[in-house]
């Protein structure tokens, strides 16, 4: 038995490993925009035995250990990386993960692939998980884990140490249950994640959505339906819900259900915004990019869930429509590629670029190119830039968990005006009232939508910001991180 009475499981690690001039190790704060990783690491501040679980990649996995590291920054913490060799890992992440699961969560069961999936490389790995956090988990811990590459572990883990508390939250949307139920695993998933105390998820939707599966699929009993909290909108939208279940119970263990959409670091966002650093990339932007024209700014990765097809076509079409617009109007298109080598990406992003391309080639000018496309990942100050500046920000996809971006972007637009046009099938639908909701499969919902932002005036603006704004703040990352943390008694609390 460990001495650690906090447990993270994640997938990544806290930091990024590097190495300086010498080629000692060091490791590196990543330089991503998404604020959940800086989150959970500071929770170690509360916390002197705390330790972070993930993997590493190594030749010999027979041969080499779990690596103990002991960390000294935000305080000290114990970071655990379990050795995976590539097997491991293109089944456990690349396949199973992402060709099986993620078509499913998402809602896109055309793109599901069961075939290449080896179930028990991915029970293996999630077994490794959960016997390190066996191991160093002290008596009556919390042990945290997070999404869905994990879905096995909180199951493995009752099973060897029943006095633990084990949380566990998913960063993905939790799809209907007709659609769910095509996983051939559905009932091991459902058990695991009934071994747990706390199951949160970003909005009352995916919650009810893993309540009704839990009930149809394994039989556990639903407690009482609750109002939502008052930070989520009830009604109108495709992801609004009036009520929720607050509990399940299931072999005599009762469940607490959380609906806690991750949040932002608006102070932070909001400092970066008026620094030199984030100031210089802005004067590149007015020079290079706006010049005087409305900037429309969409910002997320190579996926065939972003929208980001539909959204090139929606801006094709404005300016097939809108001949004035031509000169006046600039998208820029931030879409990292992946960089797993999945066929399905790659098509994708040439997709993508072959759009991209198209409307370049038909409609550009001396001195106007209509679409900025770049798919490097943009530092995190550069990014605030972008948000400092976009008249427009065009948050679209099909489907997604919350979208961070969007809330970014309110956060960054602090006393500003500026629109949100938001897909009504994001999370963040549901958190971000002021935004110009769309259906990204609607043409003419789309058409409507940038339209609207185009022409909409300063007063709306500043007044459908300014709620925004104040729904970022009033729930940063560190209130989800305590309100999922409090789901249970004396866990430990950032």
């Amino acid at each position: 038995m460990g001495s650690s009475s906090f447990i993270i499981l994640y997938h990544r690690t806290p930091f990024d490993e590097g190495t300086d001039e010498q080629g000692n190790r060091i490791w590196v704060d990543q330089k991503s925009p998404n604020g959940i990783i800086p989150t959970l690491r500071n929770i170690f501040r509360d916390c002197d035995d705390g330790t972070w679980i993930a993997w590493r990649r190594v030749e010999h996995p027979e041969t080499d250990e779990i690596e103990r590291i002991e960390m000294q920054e935000p305080s000290p913490f114990t970071l655990c990386r379990i050795p995976l060799h590539d097997t491991q890992i293109t089944s456990f992440y690349h396949i199973t993960s992402k060709e099986s699961f993620w078509p499913i969560l998402h809602t896109f069961p055309t793109h599901f692939n069961v075939n290449n999936a080896d179930w028990s490389i991915f029970e293996e790995v999630n077994l490794k998980f959960a016997e390190a956090a066996c191991e160093e988990a002290a008596e009556g811990a919390t042990v945290w884990v997070h999404d869905y590459n994990l879905w096995l572990a909180p199951g493995y883990i009752r099973e060897r140490r029943p006095d633990l508390k084990i949380a566990f939250f998913h960063h993905t949307p939790f799809p209907g249950n007709d659609v769910f139920a095509i996983l051939p695993w559905r009932e091991q998933i459902l058990e695991s994640l009934l071994c747990c105390d706390v199951v949160g998820f970003h909005i009352p939707r995916y919650t009810e959505n893993f309540a009704r599966a839990a009930s149809t699929l394994v039989g556990a009993n639903r407690g009482p339906k609750v109002p939502v909290d008052k930070k989520f909108i009830t009604v109108g939208t495709a992801l609004s819900e009036g009520t929720v279940t607050s509990q399940l119970e299931h072999n005599g263990r009762c469940v607490q259900l959380l609906s806690s959409p991750v949040g932002t670091s608006p102070d932070v966002i909001q400092e970066l915004s008026w620094s030199a650093a984030v100031e210089n990339h802005g004067e590149l932007i007015v020079q290079d990019t706006k010049k005087g024209r409305k900037l429309i700014l969409s910002a997320s990765r190579v996926d065939y869930t972003k929208g980001n097809e539909e959204l090139l076509l929606a801006y094709e079409r404005l300016l097939e429509r809108r001949p004035d617009l031509h000169g006046d109007v600039v998208l820029m298109l931030a879409c990292v590629a992946a960089a797993s080598g999945m066929k399905i990406y790659e098509d994708t992003q040439r997709s993508i670029e072959e759009m991209a391309g198209r409307i370049n080639g038909r409609f550009s000018q001396i001195d106007w190119v209509p679409v900025r496309f770049s798919t490097r990942r943009i530092p995190y100050e550069e990014m605030i830039a972008w948000f400092c500046h976009a008249d427009v920000c065009w948050i679209t996809p099909l489907r997604d968990g919350l979208n961070l971006v969007a809330k970014e972007y309110a956060a960054a637009r602090r006393n500003r005006g500026g629109v949100l046009v938001l897909s009504e099938f994001t999370g963040a639908s549901v958190v971000l009232d002021g935004a110009v909701l769309t259906n990204p499969y609607s043409n003419r919902r789309m058409d409507e939508a940038i339209e609207t932002a185009l022409v909409m005036p300063e007063e709306e603006q500043r007044d459908r910001m300014s709620r925004m704004t104040e729904a970022v703040e009033n729930y940063t990352v560190k209130d989800w991180a305590e309100e999922q943390l409090a789901g249970f008694p004396q866990a430990v609390v950032a």
